[in-house]
């Protein structure tokens, strides 16, 4: 399970770092978006990667073999204001788009 969830977070950097170095706002954005996650599920697999366990305590299960709750708590509130950034990037970029008439991050259209 660790393994897949390395290689999740690591596809997901590589792709997220490839998506910000390309010329357009949009692809940008989407870049950011896919790092905000590839670190959220790091946070979330440093809380410890736990399967078949109940998810609270009783009698017969020791507390070390829970999973960590502050890890989750992070993430979702991570996850929150990844989509609030979002949200206000895609507003940005729109009225960027409409007060220079393209998307591209500098500003200045391809030259071919």
């Amino acid at each position: 399970m660790e393994l897949i969830l390395s290689l999740a977070i690591g596809v997901m950097t590589g792709c997220g770092v490839w998506l910000i170095l390309r010329p357009r706002t949009y692809q940008v954005i989407v870049g950011l978006s896919l790092l905000s996650y590839a670190v959220n599920l790091f946070i979330f697999g440093v809380g410890g990667v736990k399967s078949n366990m109940p998810p609270i305590l009783s009698d017969d299960v020791l507390p070390a073999t829970l999973s960590d709750p502050v890890p989750q708590a992070l993430v979702l509130t991570a996850i929150v204001i990844g989509f609030a950034t979002t949200a206000l990037f895609l507003v940005v970029l729109l009225a960027s788009r409409g007060l220079t008439g393209n998307d591209h991050v500098d500003g200045r259209e391809e030259q071919r």
